[in-house]
């Protein structure tokens, strides 16, 4: 045997490691190059093996006996592409690896027939959303048509003429279905109108006032002025910290009439100056949202002039005032032609004991304007303009009578939470079909003519009751 220096015996174990390590990579580097069966991702491919979509294509073409279609335009978008992405057309089409066993013929012929069915899917697919995006587009021209020709009927005719025209029946029709958005503020400015004769020069002598009073409240100087006699400085304080809290909580998705957006000087202008107008009323909440709504189809003092007329009205006064007699009379008028119109859901709610108040309060505070979507909301106010208060009760019923089957299936509790919190997504020609169905006539009276009868009722009990103690 020949014997080994320890430094030869070194140098040769080194010299079969380094081999072995040699023959490893090389192996792997063969293993890495051998064409892969992945479903998803790309995989490295031995040079001049990778095939294209169009290979596939034709090959499959062949074995099926049809003959090749030129490659559209559109086919060769993806001609520049290092590498194309695999699907499950792959699997359908494409030949199993030569490491797996190959296709049934039956199973190949399956797989053949689905991909077709899938493809027939997909151009149905494709045509059933062409279609339903080609509806949309017709149906949003004609609805802007139907506005541009509603614009120049409102401004060529019916506001040069007011007076003569705005009761006529052709007005009154284009009323209900909507003013269009560029005139609504004028006609609703018209149709509110001015009996308090309110000015722009009052407006900014209230606002002069609010602010000084805003500055007295933050450096703490009691102030005390003749019209406020009687309202002391806490009740004060308390309605402007009010006008602070619910700003920030108007229209909250809109994020214009929140702190820093460009409404919220404009809205905290009209609430405080209203506060000085009436500081019998001061601030109440719900009107952040009237004032709101007023301020996005009006400038600020022409907002305020409809703003502080419109609360003037018998309905709203008394509601802003928190006159309950008042406000259970007209809960009482409602109800006579609640029971008229829905007498099925009219004994539900009465079973399960849920009056008026529980969802009326909110829906007449805001105008709707909390309850109902922006949009849907000032369609509401279009018609309470032309009609009056009693459109606010005749909305309410049709809002009842749409949801009816819903509700009488209902509990006390899931009516409350359903009635106090609507759905967002009410369509507006829906509801308005619903409110159409609604009469507002019981038994040969209407609407005013029972209010003005249960207002008399309730004067006469109250003078032969004696006087509740305080």
């Amino acid at each position: 045997s020949l014997a080994l220096s320890p430094r030869n015996a070194l140098t040769l174990l080194f010299s079969s490691c380094r081999n072995l390590l040699a023959r490893k990579q090389s192996a792997r580097l063969d293993k890495q190059n051998d064409l892969g069966w992945k479903l998803f991702g790309k995989v490295p491919l031995r040079e001049n093996a990778q095939k294209d979509s169009k290979k596939i294509q034709k090959e499959y073409e062949d074995k099926a006996g049809r003959p090749s279609k030129p490659p559209s335009p559109k086919q060769n978008v993806r001609k520049n592409l290092d590498f194309e992405p695999l699907s499950t057309t792959a699997l359908i089409l494409e030949d199993r690896p030569a490491n797996l066993p190959a296709k049934p013929a039956e199973e190949a012929q399956k797989h053949r027939q689905q991909y077709e069915e899938m493809v027939v899917q997909a151009k149905k697919r494709e045509l059933k959303e062409a279609q339903r995006r080609k509806k949309q587009l017709e149906e949003r021209c004609k609805v802007e048509e139907s506005i541009g020709n509603a614009v120049l009927t409102w401004n060529n005719e019916i506001l040069p003429n007011w007076e003569t025209m705005w009761c006529s029946r052709k007005v009154r029709d284009l009323w209900w279905q909507g003013i269009p958005p560029s005139v609504r503020g004028k006609v609703w400015s018209l149709a509110i109108g001015n009996e308090l004769n309110i000015t722009h020069e009052l407006f900014d002598i209230c606002l002069a006032r609010a602010k000084e009073r805003w500055r007295s409240l933050s450096t703490g100087v009691a102030e005390l002025e003749n019209e406020d006699a009687g309202f002391s400085a806490a009740d004060r304080e308390a309605s402007l910290e009010l006008i602070k809290l619910d700003i920030s909580r108007t229209f909250p998705n809109l994020c214009i009439f929140q702190q820093g957006g460009p409404y919220h000087d404009m809205l905290h202008s009209i609430l405080g100056a209203y506060t000085c107008y009436r500081p019998d009323v001061g601030y109440v909440q719900g009107m952040s949202f009237i004032a709101a709504v007023l301020i996005l189809n009006l400038d600020t003092a022409d907002a305020f002039i409809a703003f502080s007329n419109l609360l003037n009205k018998p309905c709203q006064m008394a509601f802003f005032r928190v006159d309950h007699g008042l406000m259970l009379t007209y809960f009482a008028a409602f109800e006579v032609f609640f029971e008229e119109n829905l007498p099925k859901l009219f004994a539900h709610f009465k079973k399960n004991n849920l009056t008026p108040d529980i969802y009326l309060i909110d829906w007449i505070f805001t105008l709707y304007s909390k309850s109902l979507p922006l949009d849907l909301a000032c369609r509401i106010w279009d018609v309470f303009c032309r009609d009056g208060e009693e459109f606010l009760f005749r909305t309410a019923l049709g809002i009842l009578k749409l949801f009816e089957d819903i509700l009488t299936k209902m509990d006390f509790i899931h009516m409350a939470q359903f009635l106090t919190r609507l759905p967002e997504d009410l369509p507006a020609e829906e509801l308005f079909a619903s409110i159409a169905t609604i009469q507002m006539q019981s038994r040969n009276k209407k609407w005013a003519q029972v209010l003005t009868a249960l207002q008399k009722d309730s004067r006469e009990m109250e003078k032969g009751s004696p006087a509740p103690r305080h």
